[in-house]
């Protein structure tokens, strides 16, 4: 288990990042209502599909992808925890001891069931069936960080280059750009100081205009 204190600097840090980059979006993010809960429950079932549920045809667990909707839920999951509570020390500490007890479960489909359920029923994000999930699909939170520090680079790359106005080209010489983010990620050390930078810049110079 990672040291607490480890953790709540990490989720610190994508507090941080997740409130700059909700901010780009809208400097009004948390004054405007986004239902940030129902974001969470829609990505859950998209990525039950991921995983595989139907019990009528062979399916196989595509373990990539579901981690990076796991990222993408923890996007929504500390945008909605910020407009929850103005401490975010206080968020970072809670999400941390959360994350370090996860919901006790072997079957994936059921511990996402609980974080959706959440979500659905009492609009929040639920921290120890995340942890569950994130258990089940091989992540822990260093894991977690260096894709999430990852996707919300390119995210901010997409807002540079033309996103919101329907200008950037998602893919780049046959791969998505979220491919690219993921060879380019692994490819680095996460521990680095400028670590963001350097994903940055990576994406910068791969990417195709």
């Amino acid at each position: 288990m990672a040291d607490l204190s480890v953790a709540v600097t990490q989720i610190q840090q994508m507090l941080t990042m997740q409130d700059a980059m909700n901010s780009r979006v809208s400097e009004t993010w948390r004054d405007n209502g986004y239902q940030w809960y129902r974001a969470i429950w829609v990505e859950c079932a998209e990525m039950l599909d991921h995983h595989g549920w139907k019990w009528w045809k062979h399916q196989e667990c595509d373990v990539a992808q579901v981690q990076l909707e796991l990222v993408d839920i923890f996007h929504f999951g500390l945008s909605l925890r910020l407009m929850q509570e103005a401490d975010t020390n206080k968020i970072a500490e809670t999400l941390a001891v959360e994350i370090q007890h996860p919901l006790q479960g072997d079957d994936f489909k059921q511990v996402l069931e609980v974080l959706a359920s959440a979500a659905v029923s009492e609009q929040r994000f639920d921290g120890p069936s995340f942890a569950a999930c994130l258990t089940l699909m091989n992540m822990d939170l260093d894991e977690l960080f260096r894709q999430y520090v990852g996707k919300n680079t390119l995210n901010f790359f997409r807002q540079d280059h033309g996103y919101k106005e329907g200008s950037y080209i998602k893919v780049w010489d046959g791969k998505e750009d979220n491919e690219v983010l993921a060879d380019l990620v692994n490819s680095l050390d996460s521990s680095a100081s400028d670590f963001q930078q350097q994903v940055y810049n990576g994406l910068k110079s791969a990417y195709p205009a």
